[in-house]
Order: C-alpha cells, then sequence, then structure tokens
C-alpha cells in the first residue's frame, strides 16, 4: 500500500511508460497491474493485496505485533518496497518482471524457499518439468493444518493440493472454455506449447495451436484466466496430451506447482519458518533479498 502510494505520488498524474498490453494477430501478451486504476490506490481485490477486512486483527497478538512494529517499512535504499507476495510459490520465488511491466526489482527475484539455496535453472524445459513433476522440500511444502489455518480461509483450506495439483480438461470442455475466456476461437484444441518460463518454471509464454488458429498469449495471469473458469493456481504447469487421434488429443492433463504468481513473499513458506522459530526480520529478508526494514514514523 505505501509503496503504490509513494509510486502514484512520484507518477504525478503522467502514467506508466509501459503498455500493459500488446496484441497482434498472433500474439497477446497482457498483465494486469494497480495502475489499471487511477482514481484510487489500491483495490481489495487479488490485483492489488485481496484485503479481506480487519476480523483477523482481532486477535490480541495480532493486535501486540502491530504496535510493536509500528513505522517498520521495508526498504530498497531509498525507496519503499514494492512488497508483493502469493500463497505458494511452489519451491522457487518469480522475478517481478515476468509477471508485470518489464522494469527488474532487486529484492523480487528467484530464490529456493528452503535453508538450502540451491535450485535447478526452471527456465529451461527439461529442468522445469522434472521441477514441476516432483515435490522437492521447500518451506511451503506443507499440509500442516495448524500453519495453514494461519494464512488460508475456511473455503481456501478445502484445498490441500497447491504446492503440487492436476487439472484435467476434455477436449471439447478446453476448447468451449478458452474461446469463452479469450473470445478468440481455436477450433480444437491441438496443443499447448511452453514457449518462455521465468525462474520459477511458470509459464511467460504459451503457444496454443488450434484447428483454426494458433496464438501465443502471456504473461501468467493471462495464462492462467484463459485455462480455466476462474483462474489456475499457476502458470508452473506441464502439458499431456492423452489419447490423440489423427493429431487431435481427447484429453489434456496439466500438472503444476504453487498458487499465485510467486513473486516476493510466500505466505504458507512464511507460516512454516514461523512455525519453526524463525523470527519475522529473518523471514521477511529471506524473501525480500537485498532488503532492509526501517523506521520511518
Amino acid at each position: 500500500l505505501l509503496a503504490q502510494v509513494e509510486k502514484n505520488f512520484n507518477l504525478n498524474g503522467s502514467v506508466t511508460p509501459y503498455k500493459s498490453c500488446y496484441r497482434d494477430s498472433e500474439t497477446l501478451i497482457r498483465w494486469y497491474d494497480r495502475e489499471d486504476h487511477d482514481l484510487f490506490d489500491v483495490c481489495a481485490d487479488d490485483h492489488c493485496q485481496r484485503y479481506q477486512g480487519i476480523t483477523r486483527a482481532s486477535n490480541p497478538i495480532v493486535r501486540e505485533v502491530i504496535k510493536e512494529t509500528r513505522g517498520e517499512v521495508l526498504m530498497d535504499n531509498d525507496t519503499i518496497c514494492d512488497a508483493r507476495f502469493s500463497k505458494c510459490c511452489g519451491g522457487v520465488t518469480e522475478k517481478f518482471e515476468n509477471c508485470w511491466e518489464p522494469v527488474p526489482h532487486s529484492y523480487l527475484t528467484a530464490l529456493r524457499d528452503d535453508e538450502v539455496p540451491s535450485y535447478p535453472d526452471l527456465t529451461d524445459e527439461r529442468e522445469a518439468e522434472q521441477w514441476i513433476r516432483t515435490s522437492p522440500e521447500a518451506f511451503c511444502n506443507t499440509k500442516d493444518k495448524k500453519v495453514l489455518s494461519q494464512v488460508l480461509n475456511n473455503y481456501d483450506q478445502e484445498t490441500t493440493d497447491f504446492y503440487r495439483w492436476k487439472v484435467e480438461y476434455e477436449q471439447e470442455e478446453l476448447s468451449k472454455l478458452i474461446l469463452k475466456r479469450s473470445g478468440i476461437d481455436y477450433g480444437q484444441i491441438l496443443d499447448l506449447v511452453p514457449v518462455e518460463r521465468g525462474t520459477s518454471g511458470r509459464l511467460v509464454r504459451l503457444k496454443i495451436i488450434g484447428t483454426k488458429r494458433t496464438m501465443i498469449i502471456g504473461k501468467e495471469l493471462e495464462i492462467r484466466r484463459t485455462l480455466s473458469p476462474s483462474h489456475l493456481y499457476s502458470s508452473a504447469f506441464t502439458i499431456d496430451k492423452v489419447d490423440v487421434t489423427n493429431g487431435i488429443p481427447d484429453r489434456f492433463i496439466l500438472t503444476g506447482a504453487g498458487w499465485g504468481h510467486g513473486v516476493g513473499l510466500c505466505q504458507i513458506g512464511a507460516a512454516v519458518m514461523g512455525e519453526q522459530g524463525y523470527t519475522y526480520d529473518t523471514i521477511l529478508l529471506h524473501y525480500y533479498i537485498g532488503a532492509t526494514i526501517d523506521k520511518l514514523y
């Protein structure tokens, strides 16, 4: 919130130099960011920070922590950090520029969500396939109900398969879904081809090949919205075609990793770190690399 207020103040009515949508006959690249509304700083949906009310702050411990950390702000030198977060990174976090405008943020970069810092090059298709189809150790690789209840609302707790998940579509179901969600008639879907992956294995560009049309779409949220009635857990997925007849698959199976865009703090990973005794500053500086915590007010 503070970062967006600061950014809007610095823009002072001018527009961001980056267009959030590029489209031609073969490509649709779009991202959804806070600049999509200019009459207020933030909204209450996933678009900004999914604010769901102050009911959680009624907990005495939460009130105490808010009081103790009052005025502490994450900083990147003299700039307030744009502290993005998602539910579950899937084991490795994503770079900011792979989800939004092409401006690198040093503190919103790739890191392993684990005590062991090393991780494979998930921009490589073979490495990404291996990573997504297995279940490597990570802070956010948990099914501990006590930990999850700290992060997830009741209806979200019904979901247990978020670190690794599967979605299956029949051919007719998928072709109708893509038409409805994108407004583009691809005909029958022949293939979904990864074109570019980010640091977490999330797809930044995906080629949809149909009997009537072929297009490359991105970035990650556009892919998630196109391939789901609401949106997929994440764009870190692999594709299996099943029962292919005359080049037309009867079914598609998406095997995926993580929940959300994966940039910045991983909420479930942070909850696990807290449960394991890590302090709040250690947790924050694990996810926001190179940032500092300064008392501004």
